[in-house]
């Protein structure tokens, strides 16, 4: 007999399975609309067997956030990995040694780390970042890097994968319109970066766009060829707030107890260290719980509005016992937090599988 989900020792981490073949079938037959590779990004789940289903459904390879996932999925199988991490210099062995395993493509902004992939004498699958917006980490697309990193790519040996972007700029926004025009500024972005490296010489293979909430609203990818979205396999109350989904779609919940209760509060088991402390839509809640999860219903005077590394706060008194089933503001975040997370299809736990959060 399969485990109840009412029967998990808590704090339990849970994804709804319907939910998430959904949003796995979804995204999927996006990418195929907009005519793209779908390259998702497993940082959010971590989980091989989630990995695995979105290669069923169609997926290209995976995208990974550190050497460590690159590592636990290649032991996996998987053998179509891109790094899209700025290349950190004292870990190129590390990377040259699993590139001579699969398939690893690895992401640079500046020459140092050209320098220090070349040194490896190994002919790197390298993707040069550019910065469309956010204003984290590339090159700038009018700026003399983007000729002079990419020459350097070449001129060190290293294969030429193409150029890379992230619109996390997308998560400033929260109308479709708005997440639409960051996705076309992308999109324009990178292929007029493109066209300025073809008339330098420099013939650009590939363009790879990625975050959830543009891709959820992008009109047009013409001339992109993958995109990298991650967050939708479970979607978030942050994707919520944004419009990249409804609350029908949240596939990953953590299970609580109620553990002390008080005149006007009460306090549960879901600390910072299962929900992390991501403010999400900065509305001073840590955390939403249905009170319908089926008729996807969220309690409308019950949230988590403090938390502690162990204790989670919650805004109104209910008895000690009462298990609750929180959604979390930022679902890749909470993800981490766990080693396991039980797949579960209504009431019953179909499975539990391990998280590869290693760092």
């Amino acid at each position: 007999m399969p485990m109840k989900l009412n029967e998990l020792p808590t704090p339990a981490l849970v994804v709804d399975l319907d939910r998430l073949e959904n949003n796995i079938e979804q995204m999927a037959n996006r990418a195929d609309q907009l005519g793209v590779r779908l390259r998702p990004h497993v940082k959010t789940h971590k989980c091989l067997e989630i990995g695995r289903m979105q290669l069923a459904a169609g997926a290209a390879g995976i995208t990974v956030s550190t050497l460590e996932e690159a590592r636990a999925f290649a032991d996996g199988g998987f053998d179509d990995i891109t790094w899209a991490f700025p290349v950190i210099p004292s870990r190129c062995e590390e990377a040259a040694f699993l590139a001579g395993r699969v398939n690893l493509g690895v992401v640079v902004d500046s020459r140092e780390a050209v320098a220090a992939l070349g040194a490896m004498g190994f002919p790197f699958k390298t993707w040069l970042k550019v910065d469309c917006g956010y204003h984290r980490a590339g090159v700038a697309p009018e700026g003399a890097d983007l000729g002079e990193v990419a020459r350097s790519i070449v001129d060190a040996g290293l294969r030429f994968a193409g150029i890379l972007s992230h619109s996390g700029d997308a998560y400033d926004v929260t109308t479709d319109e708005a997440r639409a025009a960051v996705a076309e500024s992308e999109r324009a972005t990178l292929v007029s970066a493109a066209a300025r490296l073809t008339t330098m010489g420099i013939p650009v293979p590939d363009l790879s766009v990625g975050s959830t909430p543009a891709m959820t609203a992008a009109r047009s990818l013409t001339d992109v060829s993958e995109a990298r979205p991650g967050n939708y396999a479970y979607f978030d109350r942050v994707q919520v707030a944004l419009g990249s989904c409804t609350l029908g779609d949240c596939a990953l919940s953590v299970v609580s107890s109620v553990v002390s209760a008080a005149a006007g509060h009460s306090v549960c088991d879901a600390g910072a260290l299962v929900l992390s402390k991501d403010d999400g839509p900065a509305d001073g809640s840590m955390g939403e719980v249905w009170s319908e999860y089926e008729t996807h219903q969220l309690d409308s005077r019950l949230r988590v509005v403090g938390l502690s590394q162990e204790h989670g706060r919650l805004s109104a008194s209910v008895p000690v016992g009462t298990r609750l089933r929180i959604l979390p503001n930022h679902a890749c975040l909470t993800s981490a937090c766990f080693g396991s997370v039980h797949a579960v299809r209504g009431g019953d736990v179909q499975a539990t599988w391990q998280v590869w959060n290693e760092r």
